[in-house]
């Protein structure tokens, strides 16, 4: 297949250093299809391991190394997302995609500082914020990979058809179906400023064990919901309205007081991470509509949190 047009266009010379220059892309590629920054880094090794697994003759026969690399990623991550369905029947609790950390305080609304490692290989955009990746793990796996793949990094459906092994027109449709179910949840765009404003309000409140803020930052129908994965207590189903949401967190603040909470970027969102005498506690992200918050996704699991190990 040819690779639209892009960083990854042109001859790959076989070396690391040139072929490394894909990494980005790639991790980029298998987060988004995958939700779990882990599994993506795990993706992309595999995909350099096949590549040094051929002979320099074959490398240098591919025509489009760039295209050849997406190609072999794309369709391990479509393996791996077929079989993660049974993967969560055994998973404790409710699964929550990997949250992305950025080195930054919201202040006035807006992230400052850089991005470190590891987040740094993936552009925090809209198609990775945790209410997205919530949707794209609603889909089937082709629905999944075909949205991604056209969608958010522009590839022919003829391209796509290679990777899903579809046609180019049952490609357009699995693409038409996750387009569908990603305008029918969404939220109308709150600007970002805001959103920091009401994530920090609903921190406040919280520290300051303020039952009537929260509930009056909670829209009624919200929803919390609590990714422990086995290892650390959570509650195994999400909690719904804003008086229950409101009155959990009340019981969180008082169980754990030593706690402290600090805003934060989560998947290029403001967001907020607890800490427990400098250990990551849970990161928590926030879905906002009509300036109220309508879901809250905590995520406990420690092996989800290793991005967030420091800071």
């Amino acid at each position: 297949m040819t690779n639209p047009s892009g960083p990854g266009d042109g001859r790959l010379d076989p070396s690391l250093s040139v072929i490394m220059s894909e990494r980005r892309r790639l991790i980029n590629l298998a987060y988004r299809l995958l939700g779990s920054l882990a599994d993506a880094e795990d993706v992309v090794q595999e995909t350099y391991a096949r590549w040094y697994a051929m002979s320099r003759q074959r490398q240098e026969a591919v025509e489009s190394p760039g295209g050849w690399l997406t190609t072999v990623a794309s369709r391990i991550c479509l393996d791996l997302l077929g079989s993660a369905r049974a993967r969560r029947e055994r998973y404790v609790g409710e699964w929550i995609p990997e949250p992305l950390p950025e080195p930054a305080e919201w202040i006035g609304g807006r992230p400052g500082g850089a991005t470190a490692d590891p987040a740094d290989r993936v552009t925090l955009d809209e198609s990775v914020s945790m209410a997205f990746l919530v949707v794209l793990d609603s889909m089937t796996p082709a629905e999944r990979v075909a949205f991604v793949l056209h969608d958010v990094f522009r590839y022919s459906f003829t391209e796509v058809a290679e990777i899903v092994g579809r046609t180019p027109a049952a490609c357009r449709q699995l693409a038409s179906s996750a387009r569908r179910r990603i305008r029918d949840a969404q939220a109308p765009a709150t600007p970002v400023a805001r959103r920091a404003g009401i994530v920090r309000d609903f921190k406040q409140a919280w520290e300051a064990k303020d039952i009537d803020a929260l509930i009056g930052l909670l829209a009624p129908d919200a929803v919390a919901t609590g990714d422990g994965g086995g290892f650390v207590g959570a509650v195994p189903h999400p909690v719904e309205g804003a008086e229950q949401i409101a009155r959990f967190f009340m019981d969180r603040a008082s169980a754990v007081p030593s706690v402290t909470v600090r805003e934060c970027t989560v998947n290029g969102q403001p967001g907020l991470v607890a800490r427990q005498d400098g250990v990551t506690m849970s990161v928590m992200a926030f879905d906002i509509a009509d300036d109220r918050i309508t879901h809250i996704w905590a995520v406990l699991n420690p092996d989800k949190l290793r991005p967030w190990v420091t800071g």
